[in-house]
């Protein structure tokens, strides 16, 4: 097949790069690789951000990423990119020609608008169309349902993301969670396929070397320094586990939008140390900043439990990269980690937002080694038989192929597509 992917604002040679990898640049950027591994030819959209990119970069065998011309050459908050994905999908349907591809998938909303922007103009062009795949990744309605006035998304999110997911041939949830909310924007659950994110098992494994560390018990939360992601709460819990008479752990905080040396002048950091000194463990609280991607095993094998309690989720890595490292998971029951962390058998489920119920999870592993060997071992064994990039690839090429089969689209005319909803454009440009 050949198969375009769009990834507006997360290119993956961000991922390439490890430091500034987010789980979408790291999905597109893995899930691309192991179908060009498939023997699939697979060239991947994205928005140039820095005018010395060059227009092609080839990855490797089979696989290309297009930088296109769509809004100034220079990174922007993707919540600014609507008024561009018109000119984002002028440029991917000019790269396509004459031979539009077999199919297109486009993670986030914005990049699917630009998908079916571009995949109608290809029908206007050749009289032909791609099979059009739409992975969203996160969720305006659930975004806004827990960030409230804190949601910087445009308001044009609240009619396009359903518009999306209802022109799609086929959405690809990422969880079971993801599915309720899709059929509640109206999408056809006939039309929702189930694709998981996946994890480098060649890189996170049991073995290997770690990081030292003292005699402290250890625990950790990875992830960026956004409330949302609940570092507080694992700050709490550090501090009840100390009530609780385990006052030798240390808590190590990955992740922020600078280096370690520069956590001065991040807001959340700041806000974190805070807590640590009122609760009385900023002695134990170890803020490490942003970590290499490939220094992450080494730092997870170090660690004894792995804490992971956003306020909501979309689907997390960071569950999976620990448990692919041998090691056991405390972690909020929301949206895909409710399928990836096995309550009892990989890890430990805890209400979210709340510092009591991680603190209890935390002391029951740490008490226990031998639990703590067995959640690790088999959340090994889960990660490497489910969640492989391999495994994933293998899904995805049959929900593809299963779109490809079918006679019609089982949808509107793209014409029609074009023209809804009502009232909105991109940048002046009608949809």
């Amino acid at each position: 097949m050949r198969i375009s992917m769009v990834s507006e604002h997360a290119s993956p040679l961000a991922a390439l790069g490890g430091v500034d990898a987010g789980g979408q640049n790291v999905h597109v950027a893995e899930l691309s690789a192991a179908l060009a591994r498939r023997g699939h030819t697979v060239s991947v959209y994205t928005r140039r951000d820095d005018v010395l990119l060059p227009r092609r970069v080839e990855i490797g065998p089979g696989l290309e990423l297009i930088h296109i011309d769509a809004g100034p050459p220079e990174h922007l908050p993707k919540d600014e990119l609507l008024p561009f994905m018109s000119a984002m999908a002028d440029g991917i349907a000019d790269h396509w020609g004459d031979a539009p591809p077999d199919v297109v998938h486009g993670h986030f909303w914005m990049s699917g608008v630009a998908s079916i922007k571009a995949a109608g103009q290809a029908m206007a062009h050749t009289g032909r169309t791609p099979r059009i795949a739409q992975t969203f990744h996160a969720l305006g309605a659930v975004k806004r349902r827990h960030q409230g006035a804190g949601d910087t998304s445009p308001a044009e999110r609240t009619e396009l993301e359903p518009w999306v997911g209802r022109s799609a041939d086929r959405v690809v949830a990422t969880c079971t969670d993801e599915v309720f909310e899709l059929k509640s924007l109206g999408v056809p659950q006939s039309r929702i396929s189930i694709a998981p994110c996946g994890v480098d098992t060649n890189l996170f494994t049991p073995d290997g070397p770690a990081v030292l560390r003292g005699t402290r018990l250890r625990i950790a939360t990875v992830g960026r320094l956004v409330p949302r992601k609940g570092v507080g709460t694992a700050v709490s819990a550090l501090a009840r586990l100390a009530e609780l008479g385990l006052d030798n752990v240390e808590l190590l905080i990955v992740g922020g939008a600078t280096a370690a040396a520069e956590l001065d002048s991040d807001p959340e950091a700041r806000r974190i140390r805070a807590l640590a000194q009122e609760l009385g463990v900023a002695d134990r609280v170890i803020m490490c900043g942003q970590v290499p991607r490939e220094d992450m095993p080494a730092l997870l094998r170090s660690v004894d439990v792995v804490i992971c309690t956003p306020w909501y989720e979309p689907f997390g890595i960071v569950p999976l990269e620990a448990m692919a490292c041998g090691k056991p998971v405390v972690a909020a029951a929301v949206g895909g980690l409710i399928d990836t962390v096995v309550h009892g058998s990989t890890g430990l489920h805890v209400p979210p937002r709340n510092p009591y119920a991680v603190a209890d999870a935390l002391a029951r592993i740490l008490g226990d080694p031998a639990l703590a060997r067995e959640l690790g071992s088999t959340g090994a064994r889960r990660v490497r038989s489910r969640y492989s990039w391999d495994r994933v690839a293998a899904d995805t090429e049959k929900i593809y192929l299963a779109m490809l089969r079918r006679t019609s689209r089982g949808a509107v005319d793209l014409h029609e597509l074009l023209q809804e909803p009502d009232g909105l454009s991109l940048g002046g440009q009608a949809l």
